[in-house]
């Protein structure tokens, strides 16, 4: 298994889990696949270690590594919105939020599509749908499956309108994806929000996720607070949109792979078949 490092940061050594409060070598974790060896519990994973957890070794080609946002709206709050991104920017090695690229999963070939929640919370704004189109764009003309792996806290709120148009843009490229008969798996990490969940990610033919992962429009306590009532145990959780129909499987996460690679080749075997 591989792993990437990022450029120009000093990383931690250490890490601790913030469910059981132990603390662990950064090299430990990378081997038990960010999942805590003490209690079980699923670290965030930036985008490219993603990949390297997911992707079969030196099958990965970065494309569209270019594309960035360009303060349409000059938003500003506590700070200018171009500092933010340029802090992201620092902080993951990335110019968005989204990571695109060609491998194989498995053994089997696809374009690949991973959100970093590390990227302003992996929030969608208008390059994050237009790095998203361009990936869906590439499956179709070489005839490959679509995976996105998804996290994020929904539509980017500096770029207003701009930002919630990807939701329609992206969802639109999808339905072109699906008439030519081309597969798209949806994987759901923690967390996966806002008007991401209310689009694309919900829209795989399968959609995967991760145990535990909180998946839904609205936050908990945003819910609770509008109706004044309590939610049920494990509300938004994967385990409970799974009983409720909302997704597929529950994926263990160095399982991933091997699901992804079995959907894949199921859809290319169909496909020829026709």
């Amino acid at each position: 298994m591989i792993f990437f490092k990022r450029k120009k940061k000093k990383e931690n050594k250490w890490m601790q889990c913030k469910l059981c409060n132990e603390t662990f070598y950064v090299e430990e974790l990378q081997q038990n696949f960010w999942i805590c060896p003490n209690c079980g519990n699923y670290f965030r994973v930036s985008a490219y270690n993603r990949i390297a957890m997911t992707v079969d070794e030196d099958t990965f080609r970065e494309f569209d590594a270019r594309i960035t946002t360009k303060d349409p709206l000059k938003f500003v709050d506590l700070k200018p919105y171009k500092y933010r991104l340029k802090e992201a920017m620092e902080k993951t090695s990335s110019k968005e939020a989204v990571i695109n690229g060609t491998c194989t999963i498995d053994g089997e070939p696809c374009v690949l599509s991973v959100m970093d929640f590390s990227f302003l919370g992996g929030s969608m704004g208008y390059a994050t749908g237009e790095k998203i189109i361009r990936a869906i764009e590439k499956a179709m003309r070489f005839r490959l499956g679509y995976v996105m792996i998804a996290a994020s806290g929904g539509a980017r709120m500096q770029e207003g309108i701009l930002s919630l148009m990807q939701m329609e843009r992206v969802s639109a490229a999808l339905s072109l994806l699906g008439k030519q008969k081309l597969p798209y798996i949806s994987v759901l990490t923690d967390p996966t929000t806002g008007g991401v969940a209310a689009s694309f990610a919900m829209l795989g033919d399968v959609i995967l996720a991760e145990p535990k992962a909180l998946i839904g429009f609205a936050g908990p306590r945003v819910i609770e607070q509008t109706i004044g009532k309590g939610l049920p145990e494990g509300f938004q959780r994967s385990e409970f949109l799974l009983e409720k129909g909302f997704i597929d499987v529950i994926v263990e996460r160095k399982e991933i792979p091997k699901y992804i690679g079995k959907f894949l080749k199921y859809f290319s075997n169909n496909v020829k078949k026709k």
